[in-house]
């Protein structure tokens, strides 16, 4: 079995009730919303790989302003691979991603091209639970309501006494 390891970067930007979120291909060619953010190069610093890839994705400049958490993720999936793609063989995915509050700072709001999403938007806070999008957004924004000290929801660090 194949074992892959991902670390990537996203961001949770609020600003007057509204969230930042950035619009990408889904499965069967669904769209869906995501965070802006993704995966770091070999010798980048997450945190610089969040402030690349924001600005990748929506044309903002951001200023990292709290690193939120940690979310992880690991799923077991048949892969193909090779020549023509003919062969198969599990792989073992696991992605660990840094989840960052940013604040703008600069640029202005346009939508990638040739990358991995194709529109960025302000979503309001309110009508998130209704827009078809992945995951992460929700745990990302969890994590920016809670602020576990622990970084993790539901993990409330030592308890002393």
């Amino acid at each position: 079995m194949l074992r892959k390891l991902r670390v990537a970067a996203y961001a949770v930007c609020v600003r007057d009730g509204q969230v930042l979120l950035a619009r990408s291909p889904g499965p069967g060619g669904v769209p869906e919303w995501v965070l802006p953010g993704g995966g770091t190069e070999h010798g980048e610093d997450p945190h610089d790989t969040v402030v690349r890839e924001v600005e990748e994705e929506t044309g903002y400049r951001v200023e990292p302003t709290a690193l939120l958490g940690v979310d992880s993720s690991r799923r077991t999936r048949p892969s193909r691979f090779g020549p023509g793609r003919l062969l198969r063989r599990t792989v073992d995915h696991h992605g660990v991603r840094l989840v960052y509050e940013v604040r703008v700072t600069g640029g202005a709001l346009r939508f990638e091209v040739g990358g991995s999403t194709d529109l960025a938007a302000w979503q309001d806070l309110d009508a998130v639970p209704g827009l078809t999008r992945v995951p992460l957004v929700d745990a990302g924004l969890r994590l920016w309501r809670e602020r576990p000290p622990a970084g993790r929801p539901g993990c409330h660090g030592v308890k002393e006494g």
